[in-house]
């Protein structure tokens, strides 16, 4: 399995309310959330910007709690959300009905809700990856490289041919073992290493999530 991550393109300000009344004692969380996107590979930031008191501090790191269970099960795909900031910038409580719980929940529901409103999208590794092959072969992968997303970025000479050097979508070459050797007659071989994460091209991505779609309506 791939995987993949999950990140925002946009920004908002949204409202996470959870509130449930059952006989006696009730639920209540409320917390208003700036939701913006970080540079690739920062990861995540929390700001408590509260002033006042509307949301007491025993409560604010239950909303950032809320929020990173969210996170690590992802909005759009059920993968990870990563490089993105919230600020805690709002809310309101209740004397009697507010705990941490309802404030988790209230904090995984802005979340949620925020992060479509984000332009979301689907980022997945890319590897560098190096094809040491005969020099007859050349063309042929070099052309099926550039059919699986890759590109190349340079050649060498090794003893027995050549060695491209190239990044591919690690998602396009988990079967490229069997297939390199059959378009090179068993004599091409090929290493790589984790290079980034890129952003999924729409039309996959929309596969992606239509398959996350169909795996949650069958459990």
């Amino acid at each position: 399995k791939v995987p993949y991550k999950e990140t925002i393109k946009g920004k908002t300000n949204i409202q996470g309310k959870y509130k449930k009344q059952s006989g006696g004692r009730g639920q209540f969380g409320d917390c208003w959330i700036d939701i913006e996107p970080l540079p690739r590979g920062t990861g995540f930031e929390f700001a408590d910007k509260i002033v006042g008191g509307v949301i007491p501090q025993q409560y604010r790191p239950a909303v950032e709690k809320g929020i990173v269970e969210a996170a690590a099960k992802g909005v759009l795909a059920g993968y990870p959300v990563v490089d993105f900031k919230i600020s805690l910038v709002d809310g309101s409580y209740h004397t009697v009905d507010s705990s941490e719980m309802a404030f988790k929940i209230a904090g995984s529901m802005a979340f949620q809700k925020g992060v479509m409103q984000c332009q979301p999208v689907l980022l997945e590794p890319i590897v560098n990856i190096n094809i040491e092959v005969p020099d007859e072969y050349m063309g042929d992968v070099i052309g099926d490289l550039n059919s699986r997303r890759g590109r190349v970025l340079g050649m060498d000479t090794s003893g027995s041919g050549q060695v491209i050097k190239g990044q591919v979508p690690l998602a396009e070459i988990l079967k490229y073992a069997p297939d390199l050797r059959s378009m090179t007659s068993g004599r091409g071989n090929f290493t790589f290493t984790h290079s980034h994460y890129e952003e999924v091209p729409a039309y996959i991505a929309e596969k992606i999530i239509a398959e996350h779609k169909k795996d949650k309506e069958e459990e």
